[in-house]
């Protein structure tokens, strides 16, 4: 009875084909990992054997995970954690994802870029060296439990995202955002903070 009222809800809300589509993802996800609740196809994984999916992962369409480096667990997911479509993470050195975290679709999230553009001048990039030539410079990412990141939103290289933060839609993450805050814009910026004694979100920019 259990699986009937389970199959026939599934229906209503996904409708015969989107039902087929869901039962070949839950399929194909367990030759992912055993752990992982739903990966949704099509999906395209690099470096494979460094990522590492905790307890009931789910994701949409297009996740692309990129781990380019030789170290074991580069990109590593705590436990249930959910992603939406087409979310691209790229790692060198490292990216971790803490529990319970969340994403909206088109997220990317990067531990490192093409060339060197600060300190000392004799080892700065120059304009004219080809793009896809240059240094790769990597620092390692990480985003704590409970953090939710928006539609659009892109965490670069070196960023620690506290637990308990927001991060808005579009925002471009530079810099290391605090736990239990808000945080919009381009480059992003904390707006908002939680004040555990007034027990209420306050301004803090």
């Amino acid at each position: 009875m259990l699986i009937e009222r389970g199959t026939l809800a599934t229906l209503r809300r996904y409708g015969f084909l989107g039902s087929l589509r869901l039962i070949r993802d839950l399929i194909l996800s367990k030759f992912v990992s055993h752990q992982v609740r739903l990966i949704r196809y099509p999906y395209y994984f690099r470096g494979a054997r460094n990522i590492h999916f905790g307890r009931g992962f789910t994701s949409g369409v297009g996740l692309r995970i990129d781990a380019f480096g030789q170290k074991s667990n580069q990109v590593i997911f705590g436990d249930n954690v959910e992603v939406g479509d087409y979310v691209h993470i790229g790692a060198v050195d490292s990216v971790i994802i803490g529990d319970n975290v969340l994403m909206a679709s088109k997220v990317y999230i990067s531990d490192h870029d093409h060339g060197i553009y600060r300190g000392a001048p004799e080892h700065l990039s120059g304009p004219a060296e080809i793009q896809s030539q240059k240094i790769l410079q990597t620092f390692p990412v990480k985003i704590g439990n409970n953090v939710w990141l928006g539609e659009n939103v892109c965490v670069l290289k070196g960023v620690e995202i506290g637990e308990n933060s927001i991060i808005g839609a579009s925002a471009v993450v530079t810099k290391s955002i605090p736990a239990n805050s808000i945080a919009m814009g381009a480059p992003a910026k904390v707006v908002k903070c939680y004040d555990f004694d007034l027990k209420e979100w306050v301004s803090c920019a």
